[in-house]
């Protein structure tokens, strides 16, 4: 099975080196050529041309920054000719809706189309413990299993087309929401005196556990691994975050959800943004809870 992978960032580049890995014919592209020269370092096939990425592919991955991106990519670059009857696996982040609107057009021009967004972060790229979250028909789900299996440790079939970005959207949702209320009370903790290190112990073993708190706890030299023990370095950046809470918050409007905590993480965010620091890890809204930036209640969410 020969495979195009389109994109080659934070997620793309780990998450591309283990279908290779694991012996796949992978060819990649990235519009940037300091990402291609990084996966060629690597080993991977990393052509200076899309088209040249796809000749005779039979899956093409999609790891892109919006749904525009990919519709670019799938339909608006000639690659719907290079790659006639080729499934179309798209890993980004965009709209249930919008994931639905490409599956459509994608289908008129032959080919097929899953949505397949990840959860599990830079981390789990790079370890190969990414979760799948899957939308499409069965037959499609069982298609790309083995191609996901070798870069995650868990898959799941949603249901049809768009699910998977449901479901991924409303577990960025969660996780956008937790990192705010876990930054609040660790900034509390440590101006009631507590010492960062028991603090997280404690919570840890207590009603306050969350993977946010085990992995991301937002204060330096308490999780090794956490953004903050590393200057907030993403990760996945504020600016990120805030998109895909942006299309969470759209469907709480279009559902008739009030999401009022959705909207004080956006604000939380923006705040982040405009402050100048939207290109770090999201976790970085720790210095928004702790007054570190300036407060502008006036920012939509």
């Amino acid at each position: 099975m020969k495979i195009c992978w389109v994109g080659l960032g934070h997620m793309g580049l780990p998450m591309v080196v283990h279908l290779h890995r694991a012996g796949f014919d992978v060819s990649a592209f990235d519009v940037s050529a300091e990402a291609r020269a990084a996966a060629a370092a690597v080993g991977l096939r990393a052509p200076d041309t899309l088209l040249e990425a796809a000749e005779g592919a039979e899956v093409i991955f999609t790891m892109l920054p919006t749904g525009d991106h990919v519709r670019k990519v799938l339909l608006e670059s000639g690659l719907d000719q290079a790659t006639a009857g080729a499934m179309c696996v798209d890993s980004s982040t965009i709209s249930p809706a919008q994931a639905r609107e490409i599956s459509a057009e994608v289908a008129g021009t032959g080919r097929s189309f899953v949505d397949a967004p990840v959860s599990g972060g830079t981390a789990g790229a790079e370890d190969g413990t990414l979760t799948f979250m899957v939308g499409g028909t069965a037959e499609q789900f069982a298609h790309v299993t083995p191609l996901l299996e070798a870069m995650g440790r868990r898959h799941f079939h949603v249901g049809g087309t768009g699910c998977g970005q449901a479901a991924k959207l409303v577990n960025n949702m969660m996780l956008a929401m937790n990192m705010a209320s876990v930054s609040e009370a660790a900034v509390i903790a440590d101006r009631l005196g507590l010492d960062a290190r028991t603090f997280w112990e404690i919570a840890q073993v207590s009603s306050g556990d969350s993977w946010v708190l085990r992995n991301f706890y937002p204060i330096p030299g308490v999780v090794p691994t956490s953004p903050a023990s590393h200057d907030f370095a993403p990760g996945f950046t504020a600016l990120l975050m805030r998109k895909d809470v942006g299309l969470a918050l759209d469907e709480t409007s279009a559902h008739a959800v009030p999401g009022a905590m959705t909207h004080q993480a956006a604000r939380l965010l923006d705040q982040l943004i405009q402050a100048g620091e939207g290109h770090l890890d999201f976790s970085a809204v720790v210095r928004v809870a702790a007054g570190e930036l300036p407060a502008d209640t006036s920012l939509a969410g």
